[in-house]
């Protein structure tokens, strides 16, 4: 089996305003692979902007219903990972940017 690499765990961070709004409490949002649990994303966080994690949530979201003229389906599911940053971190430099 393929180790998967901190990039291949972590897809892309979530920026919409309910998640922006929790920067200042240091909680960021991500979308993460549907199969990687809360110790493989907590390293890979750490890995990739070198941070100290204090907590990780995860949700699993449902993919939403779509229709495209008679064709009905649903979107992928997929996984989300709120982190919760020590106090005494530096923060992301990529929401910096955003906020």
């Amino acid at each position: 089996m393929k180790k998967r690499t901190a990039h291949d765990i972590i897809i892309k961070p979530i920026i919409t305003e309910d998640s922006m709004k929790g920067i200042q409490d240091k909680k960021y949002v991500f979308k993460v692979r549907r199969d990687a649990n809360k110790i493989e994303i907590k390293k890979a966080l750490q890995e990739l902007f070198g941070v100290k994690v204090e907590k990780v949530n995860t949700m699993n979201c449902k993919g939403r219903a779509v229709r495209y003229r008679q064709s009905r389906g649903y979107r992928q599911d997929w996984k989300k990972a709120i982190v919760k940053l020590f106090e005494d971190s530096k923060t992301i430099e990529f929401f910096d940017a955003l906020y």
